[in-house]
């Protein structure tokens, strides 16, 4: 990223001081550098408005001026929640104002009176600063959108992956990371061997004990089970994993399950998801 000449060219500056003459050298010695987009003012009043309208990359700004004097004039601009950004060389005479300008906020100074080799230097590194920052927050701004949209697409594709899960299947559950259950339906719970009364019960830490979680669930076949928990502790995906329950009425059921572990946009384990379906009933 950087900046070309015609860009410092055709940047926009104003110039502000209390003497038509100081205003006529540097505007002509701007014009004949090559600057096309010059404005000047010798009232300092009007300055924050200046800027608020044309947002200048550069304010060439005499400190010592009668009623309102540059000082103050930095401090109006210091309000302006557009652009946080000072974009301020001082013109000062007085040695003991350089300090104190850029406490107050300046970028840069220049003395008088002018050694135009000085000035011409000043205003171009300055500008060449101040373009880069611009052209620095406009790409963040711009990444800021990407990361936004790729944001609302990666949560529309996983509303739309969630709808068709469940329409697809029997039942749908998430864990988080901690194996906590996030969103259940269907018999996972007792599948998993987690036996509660109720959803929210699953976020207590007594249930998600690891022996309460690898404890016999009843009817299911333990040795399908243990298998399909060895697979989700090892945060991998299953495909069309077919777990057996004996039921009380001597009824044989089996259900096949597919999962997969889920990963943030920085590659962290976040948790699982799965769904399933009821495939035959044996009586």
């Amino acid at each position: 990223m950087k900046t070309v000449p015609q860009d410092i060219l055709s940047a926009s500056i104003l110039v502000v001081d209390d003497q038509d003459s100081n205003i006529a050298l540097l505007v002509q010695m701007l014009h004949k550098v090559g600057y096309t987009n010059v404005t000047s003012t010798m009232n300092p009043h009007e300055v924050c408005k200046l800027h608020r309208d044309n947002a200048f990359d550069l304010i060439l700004l005499d400190l010592q001026m009668p009623d309102m004097d540059g000082f103050q004039v930095m401090e109006g601009l210091k309000t302006n929640e557009a652009d946080p950004y000072l974009p301020v060389l001082v013109i000062t005479a007085q040695p003991g104002h350089k300090q104190k300008a850029l406490d107050a906020g300046a970028r840069d100074f220049i003395s008088k009176p002018f050694d135009l080799a000085e000035v011409k230097t000043r205003i171009r590194n300055m500008l060449e600063v101040r373009l880069l920052y611009k052209k620095l927050n406009q790409h963040s701004e711009h990444l800021e959108e990407l990361v936004e949209e790729r944001t609302a697409e990666l949560r529309e594709s996983e509303a739309r992956y969630r709808s068709l899960a469940e329409l697809m299947s029997d039942w749908y559950w998430e864990q988080d990371e901690d194996g906590k259950f996030t969103k259940v339906s269907g018999p996972v719970i007792d599948m998993l061997g987690i036996r509660v009364p109720a959803l929210s019960a699953l976020n207590d830490a007594d249930d998600t004990d690891e022996s309460v979680r690898k404890s016999p669930a009843l009817g299911w076949n333990e040795d399908e089970r243990r298998e399909l928990l060895t697979t989700i502790d090892a945060r991998q995906p299953f495909l069309d994993f077919v777990l057996t329950r004996r039921n009380p009425d001597g009824s044989i059921q089996k259900f096949q399950v597919s999962g997969e572990p889920m990963f943030n946009r920085a590659s962290r384990y976040i948790g699982y998801r799965g769904i399933g379906v009821e495939i035959a009933t044996v009586s």
